[in-house]
């Protein structure tokens, strides 16, 4: 399986405030790259809620590079025309396109999926959050890092492939009867979870 896990942090409550990003690239259903990086916002303001989640401050991102330049030296080579998949993908998207509309750069072509839409069509659990279903998959999680957060994603959607007994992307997205959201220059379409029923595995016993 060919797939780029993405996770953001944002420095506030607006979504184009990025201050941190990690990548994790399959390659075959073998892990190809990491890649993870520091961001500074265009607007420097870090609120102190977010600080109290992700530990990143003002201070941590001075020497930092801002999104743009990441993104035309590094980032966009790494998810443009692939398929990327992230946990509450219709947060990360809107992160991604509002600091691409921040900056005035063109979408990039790619579809992407939502582990959190999978991991609905796969396991029952009382909720679906990425550090519950981290632990039920006994995958070890530094909640709200970025880099760790995009690692635990891949491997939510390798479990999710084993699972439904296939290594194909495709046969995920079909026998999980979840449907790809799409991005493309200065628009996308929403990842989305059906009604189709999938059978899940039986409801596990949560760890304390």
């Amino acid at each position: 399986m060919n797939f780029v896990a993405l996770d953001f942090e944002t420095a506030n409550s607006s979504r184009g405030s990025v201050c941190s990003i990690g990548l994790v690239e399959y390659e075959d259903g073998q892990l190809l790259r990491e890649y993870y990086r520091l961001v500074k916002p265009k607007q420097n303001v870090f609120s102190g809620i977010n600080v109290s989640i992700h530990g990143i401050t003002k201070e941590d991102v001075a020497d930092a590079p801002e999104f743009d330049v990441l993104w035309n030296e590094e980032i966009r080579d790494l998810v443009e025309g692939k398929f990327l998949i992230a946990h509450n993908a219709q947060f990360d998207m809107s992160v991604l396109r509002a600091v691409l509309d921040q900056y005035n750069l063109p979408y990039p072509m790619l579809a992407y999926n939502c582990t959190v839409n999978l991991s609905k069509k796969t396991w029952t659990l009382p909720r679906y959050k990425l550090n519950v279903v981290s632990d039920y998959l006994g995958i070890q999680l530094d909640h709200h890092h970025a880099l760790d957060d995009a690692r635990a994603s891949a491997q939510i959607f390798l479990k999710v492939a084993e699972a439904f007994n296939t290594n194909e992307v495709k046969e995920v997205i079909e026998k999980t009867g979840t449907a790809n959201g799409v991005l493309f220059d200065n628009g996308y379409e929403p990842a989305k979870l059906n009604k189709k029923n999938t059978t899940k595995t039986p409801p596990p016993k949560i760890r304390s």
